[in-house]
Order: structure tokens, then C-alpha cells, then sequence
């Protein structure tokens, strides 16, 4: 039994794969018009990010509650 193959085409479909990946990333990236948008992309900087945001939800309301 003689088991063919073709290597072209499996490395193209497997760089496709990863090409298609990225795509994906940039394009959630792109969507939401944040840089950071899970953990896995900069997990201090996430922390960070989510600090400050809590702190300017906080001054808001302080604000509002201020009127």
C-alpha cells in the first residue's frame, strides 16, 4: 500500500491556520478599541488597566454624588 501525500499543501494549510489566528487577535483588538482585552495579552498591564478604571468609576460617583 503506497500512502501519498502533499507537503506543499499541508504546510500552506497549517500556515493558514496561524495566519488565520492573527487575524482573529487583531481583529478583536480592533473591535473593542482597547489594547489590552484579556489576560493573556499583557496580564500586569490588564491589572494595572482595571485599577484605573475602578479608580475613575469611583471619582465619578463622588462627583455625582457631590451635585
Amino acid at each position: 500500500m503506497v500512502i501519498q501525500h502533499n507537503i506543499g499543501a499541508l504546510n500552506s494549510y497549517r500556515n493558514l491556520g496561524i495566519n488565520q489566528s492573527g487575524l482573529n487577535s487583531n481583529l478583536e483588538k480592533l473591535s473593542s478599541g482597547y489594547r489590552i482585552n484579556r489576560a493573556g495579552d499583557d496580564a500586569a498591564g490588564l491589572a494595572i488597566s482595571e485599577q484605573m478604571r475602578s479608580q475613575i468609576r469611583g471619582l465619578n460617583q463622588a462627583s455625582k454624588n457631590a451635585e
